[in-house]
C-alpha cells in the first residue's frame, strides 16, 4: 500500500491474512523455462487482432460470456520470515521462523497453448504459482516466463493446447464514456463481472516503485477489488483493453476508481518476453514532468499540455540532439503527448536503437528532433559515469541530477550496495543522503572522507528509495 495526499493507492493483490503483518519477506525468483523457438513465436495467436465481424449483440451478457472463460484464478506460496513474539528479537534474535505465505490474484489467457499474463506485484516472491481454470476448476503449476515491475506486467505459462483466449482490442481507439467490464476474482470469488466506464485516459498515479516507471493507467468505473489484480478490463465485444492493477482507495476496497494498464503496452511487453526473456525498454536521456504553476512561470510557458524536460542527462542523445530544459514534448512519432504519462506511454513501444522524431514547444517555437533511442544500460552508465566508489564503506556514490536537486536539494544518492558499513547501517540502493553529522554534502569524494573521519557518531538524514523522509543515528561505529 502507498499513501499519498492521505489517498491509499493499492496494488490489489490480495494476500492472505497474516502478510499484512511481516516485517521482511525474503524473496525467490521463479525458475525461468526454456527458451521459445521462433518458428512456435510465429504462430503465438495473441499478436493477431481477431475480428468480431460475426459478433451480434454488444451486450453484457454477450461479452461476459466471451471473456469469462479467458480469465484465471492465480494462487502463489512465497515463503516469510516471522516472530511469534514481537519482542522476542531482543532476548533471542534467532527465534524467528519462515511460514509458507499464501495469495491470490487473476490472470488472462492470452493464447491457447497456455500463455497467461497477470501483475508483476500478483506472482513477485513466489515460489510456488498455480493456475486455476474458470470452468475446469483444475489448477496448474505455472512457469514464470518474465516479470517487469516497471510496467508491473508478468507473463506465465501452463500445459495446455486447447485453452479460449482473449482478443486484443486496440487500446488507443477506447473511448472515455465506453462501457467496459472488469473481469475477475476479488475476495476469492472466482469468475466475477462488474460494469462501467473508462473515466480517463493516461493516467499517473505515481503507484509503480520502479527507477523506470510506465504509468499511463486506463481509469474506470467499474468496481475493481483485491484479488482483481491481473484480471481483465474487456469492451462491449469481450476484447481486451487493459489489465487491472490498481484501486484509489481510502479503505483498501472499491472506492469509485480503478486503474489498468492499457492492452497496446501489454502487447509490447509480452513480445519482448517471448523475444528477448526480458523487456527492452528505450530511452531519451531525460527526465520529464507535467507543466505546473511554478515551471510556467520559471520558464514563461503559456502551454497547458506536454511532457516538460526537467532534466538532461549529459552526453544522453537528447543533449547531444539539442533538447534543452524547459523545453516540452508535445509528440513523438506524430502521436500527441499532452502529459509526462502519454510521453511514458508512447516510448513504452520503442526498443534501443530506434530513431524517432520528437517534437517540442520551445518559447512558442515548434522544433522537430531525430534522435536514436538508448538501454536502460546505457542510461545507468551515463548517470553513474560520475560516480565514486568506496571499498571501505561497501558502497557506491554519485552526484544528484537536476531533477533530484530540485525534489530533494542538495545531497549524494547511493548507487550500489554491497557488504560493508552502509549496508550495515540499514541504506539501500537508491537512498538520497542530504546531511552527514548535520553538514550537507553534494560532492561523493567529500562524504566519504567525512564518514572515514567520523568519531563514533554517525547520523543520516536523507530519503528512502520510496521517497520517504529517513532518520539514521548510530554511536559507537
Amino acid at each position: 500500500m502507498k499513501y499519498k495526499h492521505l489517498l491509499i493507492l493499492g496494488m490489489i493483490g490480495f494476500v492472505s491474512g497474516i502478510a499484512g503483518a511481516l516485517g521482511t519477506i525474503w524473496l525467490q525468483k521463479v525458475e525461468n523455462p526454456a527458451a521459445i523457438t521462433e518458428e512456435n513465436l510465429s504462430n503465438k495467436s495473441f499478436f493477431k487482432r481477431v475480428s468480431m465481424q460475426n459478433f451480434a449483440d454488444n451486450s453484457f451478457i454477450d461479452a461476459s460470456k466471451i471473456s469469462t472463460p479467458t480469465v484465471v484464478f492465480i494462487k502463489t506460496v512465497s515463503q516469510a520470515t516471522i516472530n511469534a513474539n514481537p519482542f522476542s528479537w531482543f532476548f533471542d534474535p534467532y527465534s524467528s521462523r519462515s511460514q509458507a505465505i499464501t495469495s491470490t490474484g487473476s490472470g488472462v489467457i492470452i493464447s491457447k497453448d497456455g500463455y497467461i499474463v497477470t501483475n508483476n506485484h500478483v506472482i513477485a516472491g513466489a515460489e510456488k504459482i498455480s493456475v486455476i481454470l474458470s470452468e475446469q476448476k483444475k489448477e496448474y503449476v505455472a512457469r514464470l516466463i518474465g516479470a517487469d515491475p516497471s510496467t508491473d506486467l508478468a507473463l506465465l505459462k501452463i500445459e495446455r493446447s486447447d485453452l479460449p483466449f482473449v482478443a486484443f482490442a486496440n487500446s488507443d481507439a477506447v473511448q472515455i464514456g465506453e462501457w467496459v467490464l472488469a473481469v475477475g476474482n476479488p475476495f476469492n470469488l472466482t469468475s466475477t463481472v462488474t460494469a462501467g466506464i473508462v473515466s480517463a485516459k493516461g493516467r499517473n498515479i505515481n503507484i509503480v516503485d520502479n527507477q523506470f516507471p510506465i504509468e499511463s493507467f486506463i481509469q474506470t468505473d467499474a468496481a475493481i477489488n483485491p484479488g482483481n489484480s491481473g484480471g481483465a478490463l474487456v469492451n462491449l465485444k469481450g476484447q481486451l483493453i487493459g489489465i487491472n492493477t490498481a484501486i484509489a482507495s481510502n479503505t483498501g476496497s472499491y472506492n469509485g476508481y480503478g486503474f489498468a494498464i492499457p492492452s497496446n503496452i501489454v502487447n509490447k511487453i509480452i513480445k519482448d518476453f517471448i523475444e528477448y526473456g526480458k523487456v527492452s525498454r528505450a530511452f531519451l536521456g531525460i527526465e520529464t514532468e507535467d507543466i505546473n504553476d511554478k515551471r510556467q512561470k520559471e520558464f514563461s510557458i503559456t502551454l497547458e499540455n506536454g511532457a516538460f524536460i526537467a532534466s538532461l542527462q549529459e552526453d544522453g542523445p537528447a543533449e547531444k540532439a539539442g533538447l534543452k530544459i524547459g523545453d516540452i514534448i508535445t509528440a513523438i512519432d506524430a502521436k500527441k503527448v499532452d502529459a509526462k504519462s502519454t510521453y511514458d506511454e508512447a516510448l513504452a513501444y520503442y526498443r534501443p536503437n530506434d530513431k524517432v522524431e520528437v517534437e517540442i514547444n520551445r518559447n512558442g517555437s515548434v522544433k522537430k528532433f531525430s534522435i536514436v533511442l538508448i538501454s536502460a544500460e546505457k542510461v545507468k552508465q551515463l548517470q553513474f559515469k560520475n560516480a565514486i566508489r568506496s571499498d571501505q564503506l561497501g558502497a557506491t556514490f554519485s552526484p544528484l541530477s537536476a531533477l533530484e536537486k530540485q525534489k530533494y536539494g542538495q545531497g549524494i544518492k547511493v548507487t550500489g550496495i554491497e557488504r560493508g558499513l552502509i549496508a550495515n547501517y540499514g541504506i539501500t540502493e537508491g537512498f538520497i543522503i542530504t546531511k552527514f553529522n548535520g553538514k550537507v554534502y553534494d560532492d561523493p569524494n567529500l562524504f566519504i572522507a567525512a564518514f572515514n573521519a567520523r568519531n563514533g557518531k554517525v547520523e543520516i538524514e536523507g530519503f528512502g528509495a520510496d521517497g520517504g523522509k529517513r532518520f539514521l543515528s548510530y554511536f559507537g561505529y
